[in-house]
């Protein structure tokens, strides 16, 4: 556990080189979940990635964290608005810190979030493109909220997105991937995404094509 910087952490390093600073993977988990939980991923990741899973600043019970509140409403979830453009103005923050104090390659940040760690993921990388090369959103949602925020088209085209969802979520319904899908269409972006057999979780196929996707894009 790591705690001088903005957010609680864990890292793992790389295992093999990548000819430079290596490139960073900041990983962010779902609601109720810790730093600890998308870590577990990093060993069938690409090993140029020098990962580091971040700890949510809200805390919702014992080792459970969150990056906003949010509630169930009769239109969908309601968010704490407040709290998630907090956490999104943390995490740009944070990134500058993790670049500097292990000394990664700037040009190759990329972030992989489940759920809610989607969500947020989405909001950093949508609205500061010049900061992220790439974002994996697994099981996610666009925030209506933040959309007034997002970058213009020219700087959305040099951001890659690859989305995966489960067509059997029962947390987040694929109809959240879907929109998600037709909105970042038309933005710009190089997007791919994937619809799996699978509830509001990770695959072993999901996962297989986002460690190639992500090598391809360290590549590039």
């Amino acid at each position: 556990m790591i705690k001088d910087l903005s957010l609680v952490h864990e890292i793992s390093e790389p295992s093999s080189e990548s000819g430079g600073p290596p490139p960073l993977l900041l990983l962010l988990h779902g609601i109720g979940s810790n730093e600890f939980d998308l870590l577990s991923l990093a060993p069938e990741l690409d090993g140029r990635l020098f990962c580091v899973s971040a700890r949510a600043p809200h805390r919702m019970g014992e080792e459970a964290y969150a990056w906003f509140h949010v509630q169930a409403g009769p239109e969908g979830p309601v968010i704490r608005a407040d709290e998630a453009e907090a956490s999104r103005l943390l995490l740009l923050r944070f990134i500058d810190e993790l670049v500097a104090e292990y000394r990664l390659d700037a040009k190759r940040v990329f972030l992989m979030g489940f759920s809610q760690g989607a969500v947020i993921g989405l909001s950093v990388a949508l609205t500061s493109p010049e900061r992220v090369a790439g974002i994996v959103a697994m099981s996610g949602r666009l925030l209506p909220e933040v959309l007034p925020l997002v970058a213009g088209h020219e700087a959305l085209s040099s951001l890659s997105v690859f989305i995966a969802h489960g067509i059997q979520d029962g947390v987040l319904p694929i109809g959240y991937g879907r929109a998600a899908r037709d909105r970042l269409s038309s933005m710009g972006v190089d997007l791919d995404y994937r619809e799996y057999p699978m509830g509001h979780e990770v695959a072993s196929e999901s996962l297989r094509d986002i460690s190639f996707w992500l090598a391809q894009k360290i590549a590039r």
